[in-house]
């Protein structure tokens, strides 16, 4: 038995390398794949791609403006593949890919028309104000979080104010500013209570301040006197607890108050700028 054992382990190798080795050679006899859309035209490929994008199949849809990019590099349908595709990734949550996307048009295509839109596309990337299914169920205070991400929308949605101020997107790229700005605002207040809660009281006086200094009117800046009144009396520094009593009093009917809410609509439907018949 142990010889035979002997015997039939070798063969059974020797079949199996055998096989495995062979089935490089099948791939000969399989029919390849047909790429129906190699002998689309731009407009083709252009239109596929729009109506997969309308109908909410991204990923089909950055497969074809991929194409449409790769063998019509110069033409005006991949201009708008790359804005649009740019879009596709960020409805695709591939935030990383989005960005990328639409500061390579910014660097390409520096004067195109709709350039305003890459701008405005890239704050609206990393915007901060979504949620996910499971913070509708325990809702989450937004301004608890690390607030990079906000600064760096609010960031480009400066840089797309200022560029482009006429925009069609200029409006409620402002309106995203000061609902950014607001959070962060709330944010570093979060820091500075935090700082009270562990007797830090000097760390939280600076913080309230830092929000008096550079959130001025935001509602944040309410509650930053009030910590600082609080810090002082901790520290016992009656003449500094007095003084930030008296900013507040002072101040206390005009405060703002007015904070951006989020809609649903995060950001209007791609407008139809490209037209066949312009080609």
């Amino acid at each position: 038995m142990n010889l035979i054992r002997i015997i039939k382990h070798p063969l059974l190798v020797v079949s199996l390398v055998s096989l495995l080795s062979g089935c490089s050679y099948l791939k000969e006899w399989l029919p390849e794949q047909i790429d129906e859309t190699k002998t689309w035209s731009a407009s083709k490929l252009y239109a596929e791609a729009k109506a997969n994008l309308t109908a909410g199949d991204y990923k089909t849809a950055i497969g074809l403006y991929e194409k449409l990019e790769a063998r019509f590099p110069h033409g005006t349908y991949a201009q708008q593949a790359q804005l649009e595709i740019a879009y596709a990734y960020y409805r695709y949550e591939e935030p990383e890919s989005a960005i990328a996307e639409t500061e390579r048009f910014i660097k390409v295509h520096p004067k195109h028309p709709n350039v305003d839109y890459a701008y405005y596309l890239r704050g609206v990337v990393v915007f901060p104000g979504q949620k996910n299914v499971f913070e509708y169920v325990w809702p989450q205070d937004e301004s608890r979080r690390d607030a990079t991400t906000s600064m760096e929308s609010f960031q480009y949605f400066r840089e797309l104010a200022l560029r482009f101020p006429d925009s069609i997107y200029a409006k409620d790229a402002v309106k995203r500013m000061r609902y950014l700005r607001n959070k962060v605002a709330k944010h570093e207040l979060h820091v500075a209570n935090f700082y009270m809660k562990q007797g830090a009281y000097i760390a939280a006086a600076n913080r309230a301040n830092h929000v008096i200094q550079n959130f001025q009117k935001t509602p944040a800046v309410h509650d930053a006197l009030l910590i600082m009144v609080n810090a002082y009396d901790k520290l016992e520094l009656p003449e500094l607890a007095n003084d930030a009593k008296e900013v507040y009093a002072l101040n206390k009917d005009i405060f703002y108050t007015d904070v951006f809410i989020e809609e649903k609509s995060i950001i209007p439907h791609m407008p139809g700028w490209l037209r066949p018949e312009t080609y």
